[in-house]
């Protein structure tokens, strides 16, 4: 998931020649999963039609202070736009808009939104070489980073001139990068690593068969999206599922059996600033593992299985937790929140998440849970029924909030 996606994104374009890519980066930025709308200076629809970036946008594209409408004018409010961004990036920016907007000139319906808008603004430069360079130029530039304005870097190349240096406006997919950034360095969880554990573990039996539970994993990768969404780095441990997640800050290492997660968890816990314990793990494993498929003996109708406890892997990283916050997990079938604080004070939890387990067993393999989650310090916040998605968010919302 893009740290943009739902964001509202206001995009500025202004008449310059790289206007003919702005239909791209709408395409782009929906692509994330932002909402965009389309403001224009009257010389932009000269290089670009607004019912191309209306069509991509799926909103009317504004060029003006009112629209007429069955011969009736209607005012184009640019308080409300400017208030309605989450972003708001003006792409291309000529010379003559930064230099209005470096002196709050207003003398256009795209200038308007920009002083009366409250969201971060991000510009990125298009012109000639020269005109970039000029030292009235850079002055202009200077003077809307002081004003706390975002001034995204030229690229170099070909320009419309015919020559050849710095101007050129960044390409559409740079430019998204670029946001992206931006976001992540602002989020809560910006620089911080998060350590989640996922899905069941098996516990072989012999080369065919093991030990295991109905775990699906996807509470745990929720858990993981909402984490990579907050800007965190994650490392997702997570036992035999199918699910898949990919992100440039996740570091997914599968395992097997509770050994082996425990074992990949000693190997990353003194680094993170979060653990979340979301797995099924389970809690015996066979005290001997056959090498060979055990068969079925004709003379015998059964078969014992002697098992072992497993190691205690939450325990583990609430013993041994130092700046840590770790959150463990618990489905009970009864005495529910009685057995779940004594286990938050038992293995030194900060916070526990006590699932509703429903008689069809609705919570495993489920896209939709409802939980309880236990602060250490008492508090107990009960989430109803809804997406594991959304009760991702509400534990980090939980977690974060009871952060020094």
């Amino acid at each position: 998931m893009s740290l943009l996606s739902g964001k509202k994104v206001l995009l500025g374009i202004t008449g310059g020649i790289a206007a003919y890519k702005t239909p791209i980066l709408v395409r782009a930025l929906r692509k994330k999963g932002a909402e965009v709308r389309v403001v224009m200076t009257p010389s932009a629809k000269e290089f670009v039609t607004p019912l191309t970036l209306s069509t991509l946008s799926n909103y009317p594209v504004l060029s003006s202070f009112t629209t007429t409408d069955a011969d009736n004018p209607l005012w184009n409010d640019h308080v409300a736009l400017g208030l309605w961004a989450d972003l708001f990036l003006i792409a291309p920016a000529t010379a003559n808009t930064l230099s209005s907007m470096a002196h709050a000139v207003c003398n256009n319906l795209l200038l308007a939104t920009y002083l009366s808008a409250k969201c971060p603004v991000f510009v990125a430069p298009a012109m000639d070489l020269d005109m970039y360079a000029h030292p009235a130029q850079q002055k202009n530039l200077t003077q809307l980073e002081a004003q706390g304005t975002v001034v995204f870097p030229v690229g170099e190349g070909s320009l419309a001139s015919g020559l050849s240096g710095k101007g050129r406006m960044l390409e559409p997919e740079d430019l998204v990068l670029l946001l992206e950034d931006y976001l992540t360095a602002q989020a809560p969880l910006a620089d911080q690593t998060v350590l989640i554990t996922a899905g069941p573990t098996y516990e072989a039996i012999d080369p065919v068969r093991f030990v295991g539970n109905y775990s699906s994993g996807k509470m745990g990768f929720a858990l993981a999206e909402a984490a990579l969404y907050l800007g965190a780095n994650v490392i997702l441990i997570s036992g035999p599922t199918a699910l898949e997640l990919t992100h440039p800050k996740l570091k997914r290492i599968d395992v097997q059996a509770a050994a082996d997660m425990l074992e990949a968890v000693k190997a990353h816990f003194a680094k993170v600033s979060i653990a979340i314990a979301a797995a099924a793990v389970a809690d015996f494993t066979p005290s001997q593992k056959a090498q060979h498929k055990i068969k079925k003996e004709k003379e015998t109708s059964t078969w014992q299985l002697a098992l072992s406890k497993t190691e205690d892997i939450v325990g583990y990283m609430g013993t041994h937790k130092k700046n840590q916050k770790v959150v463990g997990f618990a489905l009970e079938t009864e005495d529910a929140q009685t057995h779940a604080l004594a286990k938050m004070e038992a293995k030194k939890l900060d916070a526990i998440v006590l699932n509703v387990r429903h008689k069809n067993n609705e919570a495993f393999g489920s896209d939709l849970n409802e939980i309880t989650f236990y602060h250490q310090d008492g508090r107990k916040i009960t989430f109803p029924k809804q997406t594991k998605s959304i009760l991702a968010k509400e534990i980090f919302n939980q977690l974060l909030s009871s952060c020094p």
